[in-house]
């Protein structure tokens, strides 16, 4: 009998649904919510009345779509945590009223493992144990991995992730929310090496972010006083150089890791890593230190409902269900 599982995400503000059969994704259906952007940043109450606006259209399709009717289905699995709570509630609600309705399993899942484990949705698929960059607008993680569900945080930020040092920085600038995949297209035409920027270097393998934010706060304001058309003029080059300087303090930490753990499989997951210049400069340390890179889709980099459908297949193997007492976490470790 095939093991099928509906997935839920519903942890910040994408409505995702996915179904899963014998570990194969049959569908990824995301429903992205535009009502954040003219506030600059996500609003949590607007993002949890979108998921409950979205969230039944969206499974809907999943279940249509699969080919597999819902009584076919062994388990749902969603997203516990971390992520904003009313958000997270809108999916766990959903799921504990849809598999108590139809009898079956629950499956609770580490939003941040199932970053990890998009790894595992197509080949190529990473050999264990190996070390994944988990990089978003909340965390930036450090993961040793050395088996589906045995997985440790060997480094992680002190203070912002590096996909808030992008998006805030963009602000700065003046761009449109979401402004990390804008920096990401202008630093294309730019000169990286146009502005220096500080390299925050802590002890270990954690990351600080806070004061390349600063940096770039103060280093706009005195050249804004000089020319206060210094934004428009030189706004490749500050975004090429503003991302030379992330990707160059999350390489810094990945070599060191790579190296303490002897390590040479490695990956990246979460909505940074679908950064061009981080890809690209992968890859190239990857060619000069004879790693063998890993990297997802962009469609699985970015919240998905398919990346918690491949974490619930491992745990339904497992035997790992939850009861209907379960809750969400906002800020759930690993």
């Amino acid at each position: 009998m095939k093991i099928n599982i509906l997935a839920i995400e519903s942890s910040c503000d994408e409505t995702s649904a996915a179904v899963i059969s014998d570990g194969k994704i049959l569908n990824n259906i995301i429903a992205t919510q535009s009502v954040h952007e003219k506030y600059g940043g996500v609003v949590p109450e607007l993002a949890s009345r979108a998921h409950q606006q979205h969230l039944i259209p969206v499974i809907n399709e999943a279940i249509l779509t699969s080919g597999i009717d819902k009584k076919e289905l062994s388990a749902v699995a969603f997203t516990r945590g971390p992520g904003l709570m009313g958000s997270l509630m809108v999916g766990v609600s959903f799921a504990k009223s849809f598999a108590y309705a139809l009898g079956i399993p629950l499956i609770d899942v580490n939003h941040m493992q199932a970053h990890i484990l998009a790894h595992f949705i197509e080949d190529p698929k990473p050999n264990f144990p190996f070390i994944c960059l988990t990089v978003s607008g909340g965390h930036t993680q450090l993961v040793l991995v050395k088996d589906y569900l045995d997985m440790s945080v060997i480094g992680e930020t002190t203070d912002d992730a590096v996909g808030e040092a992008f998006d805030k920085t963009a602000k700065l600038l003046g761009l449109p929310y979401p402004g990390g995949p804008l920096i990401d297209r202008y630093a294309k035409e730019g000169d990286p090496s146009a502005f220096q920027f500080p390299i925050s270097d802590i002890p270990g393998l954690n990351f600080s972010f806070s004061g390349i934010k600063t940096a770039v706060l103060y280093f706009l304001r005195d050249n804004l006083k000089n020319s206060p058309n210094f934004i428009e003029e030189n706004l490749k080059d500050i975004c090429a150089s503003v991302q030379f300087t992330l990707i160059k303090m999350l390489m810094l930490k990945l070599k060191k890791a790579a190296k303490e753990y002897k390590i040479n499989n490695i990956a990246i997951a979460g909505g940074v890593s679908a950064n061009s210049g981080l890809r690209k400069e992968l890859k190239d340390l990857a060619s000069k230190h004879g790693w063998n890179v890993f990297i997802p889709k962009f469609e699985y980099c970015t919240d998905n409902a398919a990346m918690i459908a491949m974490a619930a297949h491992f745990k339904f193997l497992k035997g790992d269900f939850c009861g209907l007492d379960v809750t969400p976490e906002a800020r759930m470790k690993f």
